[in-house]
């Protein structure tokens, strides 16, 4: 950026307008224009860049902003880069599990319907044997929660 506007940099002349631009009162602050403002009078001098090297401080100044400015967006572009890829697996990964539990939300159906089948064509016998597997289940329960 510095090279292309390195021969409008010389002539600030042109930037700031007419001759009779001058700086505000001084406020006791150090000043980036060198010396003292006023000229012992009361009167302030009218602003005089110190030259070419004063330009190249103020676009050496720049360059530095700029660097750290394209630092920041550098790393907000990754940031958001990241934010994208974290977002595409996620989809990725939630489209998976869709299948998957749709799969055995199938296989599930299929095995009730299978069992239904099965206690309509046997009558009411399978109800006794889940009746007594409980209960069997349940003693054992009692049995185990009192030998602790």
């Amino acid at each position: 950026m510095s090279q292309r506007y390195r021969t409008t940099l010389r002539d600030r002349s042109t930037l700031l307008g007419a001759a009779d631009y001058s700086t505000p009162p001084s406020s006791g602050r150090s000043s980036p224009y060198g010396g003292s403002l006023s000229n012992g009078i009361g009167r302030d001098v009218p602003f005089q860049p110190q030259g070419q090297r004063y330009a190249d401080d103020l676009e050496g100044q720049n360059d530095e902003h700029l660097e750290g400015l394209t630092a920041k967006v550098k790393i907000l572009k990754d940031i958001t880069i990241g934010i994208g890829n974290e977002v595409r697996d996620s989809t990725v990964q939630l489209s998976q599990m869709n299948d998957a539990f749709a799969e055995t939300s199938g296989i599930l159906s299929g095995t009730f319907r299978r069992m239904n089948n099965m206690a309509a064509r046997q009558g009411c016998r399978w109800l006794w044997y889940i009746v007594f597997l409980i209960i069997v289940f349940w003693f054992f329960i009692i049995v185990w929660w009192f030998r602790r």
